[in-house]
């Protein structure tokens, strides 16, 4: 088996490179990560504005705003059975995502059952409780807000890392069923969604970037309010700039998944800054420790796992990988013949 690290590229990312072989980032490891999203959502899914009806009017209504009406009559009708019995609901919703996360952690054995409900779980969510993320509505959401949604990127991640018989894969995702060029199409869909969203009038114009941060600060702690006040300030003035940098930095962390492995580290480098400045100005780090409407980290760290899921590693898991044959020592033996 070959280090990667021993792969050609610029020193600039050889720190990460050797950080992922040493970690040995592998399709159990992003399995377990995942669980502990899971778990944590469904930590905060107990919290107690969760119990009250400013979830159906301010969570579930805000992301009914807008929406064309197939979608905001669907959401609208499950909505209200949801909020019938707030106890029931959201007590089972809590208890489903963290079996979800501890099926994920816990075994092998159960990874693939609770991939199998993280799907239907995740599928539900996003149409009934986010409309789709605002992709169908009429003022597109941004990828500094987490579009096109976090829920959904759970079942991109679980679907990169479900069992799967292959054994060699030029990262964790590529050993999964999609295989390395399915995860890599997956992945580059992804971010030229984001460059056309960064693309649209509403998210273009010159005020767009700051008011957005502008909007989140508001709702933050005073420590994380400073820090994106600092990008309101600089933000100011340059939305369609700034949206058009960083739909031209989308098409190339696209395009540079496909590349040979220093490019593809760039592009996966690259990306995985941007996501954490978007999490970080754009989605107050998802505020579940202090937005009573969160329940989870938002987009920003999902993006993370998925650029994990693609490190170009090159190597197995001791698990995941055949078993060599046992080592054959050839002797010399003597028959005498009676």
């Amino acid at each position: 088996m070959s280090n990667p690290g021993a792969a050609p590229g610029g020193s600039s990312f050889s720190a990460v490179r050797s950080l992922a072989w040493r970690g040995r980032v592998s399709t159990r490891g992003v399995q377990i990560a995942l669980g502990v999203i899971w778990v944590c959502v469904g930590l905060f899914q107990f919290k107690s504005f969760m119990y009250t009806h400013g979830l159906i009017s301010e969570v579930f209504g805000e992301a009914m705003e807008k929406q064309p009406s197939w979608i905001a009559s669907s959401m609208k009708t499950v909505d209200d059975f949801y909020g019938r019995d707030l106890t029931l609901w959201n007590t089972l919703a809590a208890q489903i995502q963290l079996a979800i996360g501890f099926g994920l952690i816990l075994s092998r054995k159960t990874v693939k059952p609770a991939l199998i409900v993280s799907f239907g779980w995740a599928l539900g969510v996003w149409w009934f409780g986010e409309g789709f993320g605002g992709l169908f509505s009429n003022t597109l959401p941004a990828p500094l807000m987490g579009a096109p949604g976090a829920v959904i990127l759970y079942a991109l991640v679980g679907l990169l890392v479900w069992p799967s018989d292959r054994r060699a894969g030029r990262s964790p995702g590529g050993m999964g069923p999609l295989g390395e060029r399915g995860a890599q199409l997956a992945w580059a869909a992804l971010w030229l969604l984001g460059a056309f969203l960064w693309l649209v009038n509403v998210n273009r114009a010159k005020g767009a970037t700051s008011e957005m941060i502008k909007g989140m600060a508001e709702a933050s702690p005073h420590w994380l309010a400073k820090i994106q006040d600092w990008g309101v300030h600089h933000a100011q003035g340059h939305g369609t700039t700034i949206a058009i940098v960083l739909a031209a930095l989308s098409v190339a962390i696209a395009l540079g998944v496909f590349a040979p492995s220093p490019l593809r580290w760039a592009a996966l480098a690259l990306a995985i800054v941007i996501s954490l400045a978007y999490w970080l100005f754009g989605q107050s780090l998802g505020g579940p420790f202090w937005a009573g409407g969160a329940t989870d980290f938002n987009s920003g760290p999902l993006y993370v796992l998925l650029a994990i899921a693609l490190f170009p590693i090159a190597q197995t898991s001791a698990q995941e990988a055949p078993e060599s044959p046992p080592a054959v020592t050839t002797t010399q033996t003597r028959v005498s013949a009676a």
